[in-house]
């Protein structure tokens, strides 16, 4: 059985303007710190762990701090996302309902517990995704995470959608071949890359069998 599995920051949505606002709303709330953070400084990270998110954008404080300022970010971020709803890239609901005809469709992600549930209630594309995990649900991180999800699933070819370096590192680690959107985050080797899209949609003209 054939699979595709995505990424999400970057590759089904940007979702960095609400993230930054609910995470500017638990700093203020939290702290009296005047740092504040938005959407170019997370873009520049997302796609790591959270753990290491949160050492890049509050790096001047005490693992202890850190780790309760980070939290309650990231229980702020949840709501407020669903609260806010942001849109999904040009293309990506009616390119998944289609590409669901031929392929089974995965989502792993670094992101935070109930993130992907959140993007896929306001997509509403629930239905369209078999399964879906993430470091919280696992404790592992992305290479061992699509292999533990093809596993479960058993999908014996599958193909990773991403934008980040971490992306396509991940995909090497697992063995699986990277598809890069050349719209996301970041920037990589195109040398890696089995193939580069300039948006979502181009998906439909790959053959992935």
């Amino acid at each position: 059985m054939t699979g595709l599995i995505f990424d999400v920051d970057g590759t089904l949505w940007d979702s960095t303007e609400v993230v930054a606002k609910s995470w500017n709303a638990a700093i203020e709330e939290y702290t009296d710190w005047k740092l504040r953070v938005d959407a170019p400084l997370l873009r520049k990270h997302f796609g790591k762990p959270m753990s290491e998110i949160a050492k890049a954008v509050f790096p001047d404080c005490s693992d202890e701090e850190r780790d309760f300022v980070s939290a309650k970010c990231m229980d702020n971020q949840n709501p407020f996302l669903l609260k806010e709803k942001p849109d999904l890239y040009p293309g990506v609901a009616d390119t998944i309902i289609e590409l669901s005809k031929k392929y089974k469709l995965f989502i792993v992600s670094n992101c935070h517990s109930g993130y992907i549930e959140a993007l896929l209630d306001i997509s509403g594309l629930n239905s369209y995704i078999t399964d879906f995990t993430c470091p919280p649900y696992t404790g592992k991180y992305k290479s061992d995470n699509i292999r533990l999800i093809m596993e479960r699933n058993n999908i014996s070819s599958a193909h990773y959608v991403g934008d980040t370096v971490m992306d396509m590192e991940a995909c090497k680690a697992a063995g699986v071949p990277f598809v890069f959107c050349e719209y996301g985050f970041g920037n990589v080797d195109f040398s890696d890359c089995e193939y580069i899209i300039k948006s979502f949609d181009n998906l439909r003209n790959i053959d992935f069998y």
